[in-house]
């Protein structure tokens, strides 16, 4: 406490506090950075990492036969029952993917936006980031995003599954992969998804720092061992059906 200029009534002197509007700002200030928008590319990314992997595993358990698989798939519908009602967890996990893959995406499309504002006028007739990584990247993108609406259409609704059923997972796979068109939609979009992940890997380890020199051989074996897992793992279903090992 101290006295005002006059020396008759007294001052209190108080400590600045940040306002809840600035502490509400951060978020957005984070997404309007462009590290911060590769940041959130990153954690979206892993994301759908885990939720790749996790979806793998799952459907490798059509090896075991249709009452395995057919079971899985009830179980995954009961998930969190009572406190869930059916299918909530399913639900629960989709909605978080939708996220990231929106975030994902918008954030992707803001990054190049802003590169090629950034680039020199002098190099207007070459565009940047034009190499086969950038190129891998933005064309697997969008044939990704195309091949999750397809298969929403097939699997899910059974829109555009000639011989689904509903109530018989392991079947509807069957006859999926019974098609030709099914088998090209797919493993090309595998393909597709393989060389995002590949790239994508290396590039996330890069923003949260993991990769370094001494690292980077080891990020970049990761980064390809990953992708072929979960591009592999999803390519022998149809394999299998193809070839009557699963029908």
């Amino acid at each position: 406490m101290a006295l005002d200029t006059r020396g008759k009534n007294p001052v209190t002197k108080t400590t600045p506090k940040k306002s809840a509007s600035k502490r509400a700002g951060r978020p957005a200030a984070l997404w309007q950075s462009t590290i911060g928008k590769k940041v959130i590319m990153a954690v979206t990314g892993l994301v759908m990492i885990g939720y790749l992997l996790a979806h793998m595993v799952g459907n490798l358990k059509v090896f075991s036969g249709a009452e395995s698989f057919n079971d899985y798939s009830h179980w995954l519908r009961e998930l969190g029952s009572p406190v869930l009602p059916n299918s909530g967890f399913l639900w629960i996990m989709r909605v978080l993917l939708v996220v990231s893959v929106v975030a994902h995406i918008v954030a992707a499309v803001q990054l190049t936006k802003r590169n090629v504002a950034g680039q020199p006028k002098t190099q207007s007739k070459k565009r940047l980031g034009g190499t086969y990584i950038a190129f891998t990247m933005r064309s697997g993108g969008i044939v990704l995003a195309l091949f999750v609406i397809w298969h929403l259409l097939d699997l899910t609704t059974l829109t555009v599954n000639e011989r689904a059923e509903v109530g018989h997972p392991y079947e509807n796979l069957v006859a999926t992969f019974s098609t030709w068109y099914g088998n090209v939609i797919y493993i090309a979009a595998l393909v597709a998804l393989g060389l995002h992940l590949r790239h994508g890997i290396w590039s996330a380890a890069q923003t949260l720092g993991v990769g370094t020199a001494r690292r980077n051989l080891a990020v970049r074996a990761g980064a390809n061992l990953v992708a072929l897992a979960i591009s592999g793992g999803f390519i022998l279903i149809p394999l299998a059906v193809m070839t009557g090992v699963v029908s």
